[in-house]
């Protein structure tokens, strides 16, 4: 199991944040940008598209509530449709538009929001509240990589990475049991990964079954001498 472990993080050990330049460690404007390229991962559309575009919010300086609210609908539009990301234009910028002016309004922060939430179950309703179309997929890849950094951020696994960990043997639960699956998943961490964040390993698994297991190129895959999947 150490092995599986350490070679998945090899492989494929690098959290969304980092892709993107983000540091998440450093709180404020960065958190918010995870939170903008949240949004834009929620939708199903592909992750280069995705960090086409966020780069070029980044590039027009649409990093902050108040510069997304100030830009307003029209230039949104533009800066999707610069990256790519045609298919969901209209609805996306008026989904990041209102969660933008609700959160401004609201709670002045993302960091007021969680603090003001009472438990993790309590954070992810608030966040998805702030807009129509921010569902349970949005708030598990914001808050993902968030945990250990916000003492509310504690998701849990989403499908693809409970796809990828049984595939890989490192959980026999599915689904519908989630919080074994979260349980597994930190044991195996404690075991055998703690010289890198617990997020880190999260990201790996959905990385692998995103690009992989769910596309069924099991031949091609990496760590297919792992595999358990029949």
């Amino acid at each position: 199991m150490r092995e599986v472990v350490r070679e998945l993080l090899n492989k494929f050990g690098k959290t969304f944040s980092e892709e993107l330049g983000i540091d998440l460690s450093k709180g404020g404007e960065e958190v918010f940008k995870w939170f903008l390229a949240s949004l834009l991962y929620g939708a199903r559309i592909g992750g280069s598209i995705v960090v086409r575009t966020y780069k070029e919010f980044e590039r027009r300086g649409l990093t902050s509530p108040e510069r997304i609210v100030e830009a307003g609908w029209d230039e949104l539009v533009e800066a999707l449709d610069a990256g790519g990301y045609v298919r969901y234009d209209f609805k996306t910028a008026t989904k990041i538009l209102d969660a933008c002016q609700k959160l401004l309004d609201e709670y002045g922060s993302l960091e007021v929001l969680h603090d003001v939430a009472s438990d993790p179950r309590d954070l992810e309703r608030r966040l998805k509240s702030l807009a129509k179309g921010i569902g349970d997929a949005t708030v598990g890849i914001f808050l993902r990589e968030l945990r250990g950094i916000w003492k509310k951020a504690e998701p849990f696994p989403g499908a693809l990475a409970i796809m990828a960990a049984r595939n890989l043997g490192l959980t026999s639960h599915g689904p519908d049991e989630k919080g074994l699956v979260l349980g597994d998943l930190k044991e195996a961490w404690r075991k055998y990964a703690r010289d890198r964040p617990f997020p880190v390993l999260e990201a790996a698994l959905v990385r692998l079954a995103r690009d992989y297991c769910k596309r069924g190129k099991c031949g091609d895959c990496p760590m297919r001498a792992y595999c358990k999947r029949p």
